[in-house]
């Protein structure tokens, strides 16, 4: 499992221009699962992006998670986080976990953040989305949960 994180400002996902999801100061989260993962490792995941010390203390360093600073959580489907890059021009998407499956965890996933964290918000899974962020930094992270 995969994620990119960035911290932003401002936040949201538009589906058929409508906003499914939107956040104020927070945590974009893009997560990319692959057929190994289970819900163990998602909840993993999800721990430690909420856990990741990415906001300034009072003295400018980074210090604080999202939850001390009150910011939202906008959890992002992205299947592209899992393609194998290393050969050739074209992505390779072996390596994502089937839809279907990907769907249910996803969603368990989602579960189990709102149950940590009460500002959650999410795209819409297998949809065309637009995300707009105001990436506040920039401040962007792979994380990885094998």
């Amino acid at each position: 499992m995969k994620a990119l994180i960035q911290r932003v400002s401002a936040a949201s996902v538009r589906v058929d221009n409508q906003i499914v999801g939107q956040i104020e100061q927070g945590i974009l989260a893009y997560i990319g699962l692959g057929p190994e993962d289970t819900l163990e490792s998602a909840q993993k995941m999800i721990d430690k992006i909420l856990g990741y010390r990415i906001f300034d203390n009072d003295a400018g360093k980074l210090d604080k998670n999202v939850q001390q600073v009150a910011g939202g959580l906008l959890l992002v489907s992205q299947f592209t986080l899992m393609a194998k890059t290393d050969k050739g021009r074209r992505p390779d998407f072996g390596g994502a976990m089937p839809p279907a499956q990907a769907s249910e965890l996803f969603k368990q996933m989602i579960d189990y953040a709102k149950q940590q964290h009460d500002k959650v918000a999410t795209g819409e899974f297998g949809a065309n989305m637009l995300v707009q962020a105001d990436n506040d930094g920039p401040l962007n992270f792979i994380l990885e949960i094998s």
